[in-house]
């Protein structure tokens, strides 16, 4: 539904709206929660799956295989483990911070597509030898309403451009 008319040319009752926008919000929330929960959970903590069990359907997946992982049609569950674990892919990354910008929000029913701009800083290797990463791009999520309110069953990431540099210490 959009804001303005229906596909049948009549405008959607105040209500309608109201539905949408409060949808839209609980949505852009839940896309937010999940860069949330990288970022609460730093310095030796892995409890990611502490906000991302409020983001994604207990069965939901990820295709993250743009990466160059075998990360296609996963749980959202084994990706946490992925980047968690001893040794994983954010295993040489000391510091990091996930900004979700405003995400377009297509809502059906009790469906929605959403499709999320991301910019994530990442600050690896020791402090004599660090280096930061930036990666540009967009989630694209499918959504469904839950009783427990809007969760991700699928999301896909797309990665605009990512770029590494070496750290600078000012004088």
């Amino acid at each position: 539904m959009t804001t303005s008319t229906t596909e049948t040319g009549v405008s959607p009752s105040v209500e309608q709206r109201l539905g949408y926008l409060a949808d839209r919000i609980e949505i852009q929330d839940l896309v937010t929660r999940y860069g949330l929960g990288q970022d609460l959970h730093q310095d030796g903590d892995n409890d990611v799956l502490a906000e991302w069990d409020r983001v994604f359907a207990p069965e939901a997946t990820v295709d993250y295989s743009v990466t160059g992982a075998p990360l296609d049609g996963v749980t959202y569950q084994e990706l946490a483990e992925f980047m968690r674990r001893p040794g994983g892919s954010m295993s040489g990354i000391r510091n990091w911070q996930h900004f979700e910008g405003l995400p377009t929000v297509d809502i059906d029913g009790d469906t929605a597509t959403a499709r999320t701009p991301h910019l994530h800083t990442h600050k690896g290797g020791t402090d004599d030898a660090g280096w930061n990463l930036i990666q540009t791009g967009f989630f694209v999520d499918r959504l469904e309403r839950r009783p427990e309110g809007w969760r991700i069953v699928h999301r896909r990431l797309e990665i605009l451009w990512m770029d590494t540099f070496p750290t600078t210490n000012p004088a």
